[in-house]
């Protein structure tokens, strides 16, 4: 029993009288001086008996209450836990009615400040940051976002946004953003300086389902070339400017995002730029997939053995779109593959096409891994740490082909007919392939592998990493 249901119980006995009818006469809101009144109203107003045409049950008041209580720990300005509770109305109330409750919110804001310092290790990189968060900006659930970073590799970063829900439902939200970064890439012999604004709307429709769609307008500068920069990196140096429109979809069914013990997940992204209105000089479509399953593994005289088995997929597709300048895709818009977080036992960035010594992207890929984690010995399941073994593998090509190649062919519809071609070509041949063994952790913030690798497929010029290798991040292939 929670300290909510224990509350309502010191009132009502619910199993004897869940289906008395009952009507919720007032609703007060205490310690909450810096929320507005019409947020909380839109929250509150369909409980109220004026609002309703019939009483409710004494349990169908109880869940209602439960569910506005739960609304208003999703907009994270609240300290947990809500635990609201009910009384009968003053018997001077002239308007009560013998059904009558009246229920009570006792809150505790919190800080509406949080300003944060620190350093962070990771995925080839050092940095350190600072962000400032302002919760409850304007007293509806608002907040300001303000992030700068400086590191080894992302030069520097500045960001802001801000979130607001809409109608008072947390769950349908809109961000507005900024940002402007400079970011060393070493595997291509160049620096990235992006500026640029976003618009977001996210939603949930059922339980796991999560949506956004937005719109992204940036402006982009390949510059700071390294003296040994091959010609693919010289060809795209300069500006591009990128307006797209997306959507996210996501679908988590797992019990743990970081270290989970059973479920699946799946995730698409689609992506168009440069059609119709959105004008910019990259034209494109595109399109990412991303699978994982877990299941556990029983072992005898084990109820919970911890040791589970884990099958992840992650295939995408960029496709020049039909009527535009015919020109291939930009080093900024490629796909990269390899990397601790992804295919293991490969550098940064290093499979895929090469052009000298640079990893210059591709725009199809597919990658997959499996993965045996079991609890070490003498530690429980409980513990957040794992030993693992593992072996994945995964492909990364450019389109084959010209544009003008295939219309001297006489072919009707060249980028499908290349699309087509270098999607046939992905299965020809074992892909790039590592295994190794590991530790994972996994962190409230994050997830940590430290794994020792060793590459067992490997094509011309890949960049492959035999020996131990350290990765940290939130999605691991």
């Amino acid at each position: 029993m929670n300290a909510f249901d224990s509350q309502l119980l010191t009132v009502f006995q619910v199993d004897a009288n869940s289906t008395l009818p009952t009507t919720i006469n007032s609703i007060h809101v205490l310690n909450a001086p810096n929320t507005r009144e019409g947020f909380l109203k839109r929250i509150f107003d369909p409980l109220l008996k004026v609002n309703n045409d019939r009483p409710f049950t004494l349990a169908e008041a109880f869940q209602q209450i439960h569910l506005a209580a739960e609304k208003l720990q999703k907009f994270d300005v609240f300290q947990p836990p809500i635990a609201p509770y009910i009384d009968r109305p003053s018997p001077t109330d002239p308007n009560s009615t013998p059904t009558d409750i009246d229920v009570y919110f006792p809150l505790r804001e919190q800080s509406r400040i949080l300003l944060k310092t620190g350093t962070d290790v990771g995925n080839t990189e050092g940095s350190a940051y600072g962000s400032l968060l302002y919760r409850n900006l304007f007293g509806g659930a608002e907040s300001l976002s303000l992030n700068a970073a400086y590191g080894t590799r992302t030069r520097s970063s500045y960001q802001g946004s801000f979130d607001t829900p809409l109608l008072s439902n947390p769950d349908l939200r809109l961000e507005l953003g900024g940002i402007a970064s400079s970011t060393q890439n070493a595997w291509a012999s160049h620096e990235e300086v992006l500026k640029g604004g976003w618009a977001k709307l996210r939603w949930l429709s059922g339980a796991s389902h999560k949506h956004e769609i937005g719109y992204n307008g940036s402006w982009r500068q390949i510059t700071g070339l390294a003296s040994n920069a091959s010609p693919t990196v010289r060809t795209d140096a300069g500006d591009s400017v990128k307006s797209s429109i997306s959507h996210t979809w996501i679908a988590d069914y797992r019990d743990n995002p970081l270290l989970p013990q059973a479920g699946v997940f799946a995730k698409t992204i689609n992506e168009i730029a440069g059609f119709g209105p959105l004008q910019g000089d990259v034209s494109f479509w595109k399109t990412q997939f991303e699978t994982q399953s877990v299941v556990p593994i029983p072992v005898q005289g084990y109820e919970n053995s911890g040791v589970t088995f884990a099958t992840g997929f992650r295939a995408g597709l960029l496709c020049p779109l039909t009527g535009a300048s015919g020109q291939g895709s930009r080093l900024n818009d490629r796909f990269l593959l390899g990397g601790p977080t992804d295919v293991r036992g490969f550098r940064l960035a290093g499979l895929g096409p090469r052009d000298g010594l640079d990893s210059v992207g591709g725009d199809v890929y597919a990658a997959g891994s499996a993965n045996l984690l079991f609890p070490l010995p003498g530690l429980g399941p409980s513990r957040p740490l794992r030993g693992q073994l593992f072996i994945n593998g995964g492909r990364l090509l450019a389109l084959k082909g010209s544009e003008a190649a295939y219309e001297e062919k006489g072919r009707g519809s060249s980028v499908q007919e290349r699309v087509k071609s270098t999607i046939r070509e992905l299965g020809n041949g074992l892909p790039s392939t590592a295994a190794g063994v590991g530790l994972v952790y996994a962190h409230p913030m994050a997830r940590f592998e430290l794994n020792f690798s060793l590459p067992l497929v490997l094509r011309k010029g890949e960049d492959a990493r035999k020996g131990l290798q350290f990765g940290i991040g939130i999605n691991f292939l």
